[in-house]
């Protein structure tokens, strides 16, 4: 590689990388602080936490990644014409390929990338996220819930402990259970056992009072009473969807799967999805080239190139998400995934090879001008003295 090459290379993968990690951590932690709940409602140590976070993120890279990459061309390179130098490069006979080169070179990278994410990284993560939350609160009442202290389990249902003793032991039991809208209970133990699984709770000697909605109430006593878990704790089984699936499972879908079985299209929309969507890198780096990669006068009528990458970026963004939706729905319409990035490659090739570029209408520069001379006109101080006096 030149070492004009090895110069713009480096300017954009600074420029990227500035770029990535703060947008990664911002989204990132709000994806994160939406699951903090683990912590608060299951008592689990902030390790714990962290680890979840961990897996949380490769969700998120692949959908990143590909922006981060075009803001980080397109800035380079209009800082590389403001300063004359694609300007100098074109003057001086050189290749275009010396910008071409190391751009897409830093995208095929990265596109390969996105792909070892999204089909070996991020579906094991987000298993080991579902099955760590499944186990949090599947032993939630015998390990977790405080002595003496009511606790909310979910909408409706209440449960308060005197004392926990060692073999999944519990005494002081008390129970509100109001999830039923026909009628309340309440339960009273003097003692009550969870099982292994923490599907069931099994309370001894006590009570429960049955009220109904017109205020009569009926009260029995019980020597033992099996009262189900599975719903509160979600001890059961965590669900998968195709997006926690592997790409082998989803090129050979088990069709005794229930999910798969109530959703085929889900996963035919996956995994057409997973084998397109990781050349969005290499797509909007191309786009980014058409856009900013020629060298041109201060005074052309056009808006800034990062504007113009970025909303052709969600645009593409944008027709990807629609096209898996309509393949979801029809598998006649599977085409539409493949066609997207073959047609953006192709454009945009030809845009380069021919050295043309996208720019903005006149018409659109005209109206831009007038709306921003409008806004100096009311926002000047000497306007708003004016309209004082």
């Amino acid at each position: 590689m030149k070492l004009l090459e090895i110069y713009i290379l480096r300017r954009i993968l600074q420029m990227f990388l500035v770029t990535l990690l703060p947008v990664l951590t911002i989204i990132w932690t709000i994806q994160v602080l939406g699951r903090i709940n683990l912590v608060t409602d299951t008592g689990q140590s902030m390790g714990s936490f962290v680890v979840l976070a961990t897996y949380i993120l490769p969700t998120i890279v692949p959908v990143v990644l590909p922006f981060a990459l075009a803001i980080g061309i397109t800035q380079t390179l209009t800082a590389m014409n403001n300063d004359s130098e694609l300007p100098v490069i074109d003057a001086a006979g050189s290749s275009r390929s010396i910008i071409y080169r190391p751009v897409l070179l830093l995208a095929a990278f990265l596109s390969i990338f996105s792909f070892v994410v999204a089909n070996f990284v991020e579906p094991p993560s987000r298993v080991a996220a579902r099955q760590m939350v499944a186990a949090a609160y599947a032993d939630l009442l015998s390990s977790v819930i405080e002595e003496k202290t009511f606790r909310s389990i979910e909408d409706g249902l209440y449960v308060q402990i005197s004392e926990r003793h060692s073999g999944r032991i519990l005494t002081g039991l008390f129970v509100v259970d109001q999830r039923d809208p026909n009628f309340d209970l309440i339960y009273y133990a003097r003692e009550g056992s969870i099982d292994e699984s923490g599907t069931s709770l099994t309370m001894r000697d006590g009570e429960v009072h049955r009220k109904t909605p017109e205020g009569r109430v009926s009260i029995i006593k019980f020597v033992s009473y099996a009262f189900d878990l599975s719903a509160m704790s979600g001890a059961e089984a965590p669900s998968y969807t195709a997006a926690d699936r592997s790409l082998g499972f989803l090129l050979n879908p088990d069709t005794e799967d229930s999910h798969v079985q109530r959703s085929p299209g889900s996963y035919r929309a996956e995994l057409h999805g997973r084998l397109t969507e990781w050349l969005f890198p290499f797509m909007l780096a191309l786009v980014s080239l058409v856009v900013a990669g020629d060298s041109r006068s201060h005074r052309q009528a056009r808006l800034h190139p990062m504007v113009i990458a970025l909303l052709l970026a969600f645009g593409l963004r944008w027709m990807g998400f629609s096209f898996k939706n309509l393949v979801k729905q029809d598998e006649a319409n599977t085409y539409l995934l493949y066609l997207l990035p073959v047609a953006t490659i192709m454009s945009c090739s030809y845009l380069l090879a021919t050295h043309r570029t996208i720019r903005m209408p006149r018409a659109v520069y005209d109206f831009a001008n007038r709306t921003l001379r409008w806004l100096r006109q009311k926002l000047s101080p000497s306007a708003s003295i004016g309209g004082s006096q």
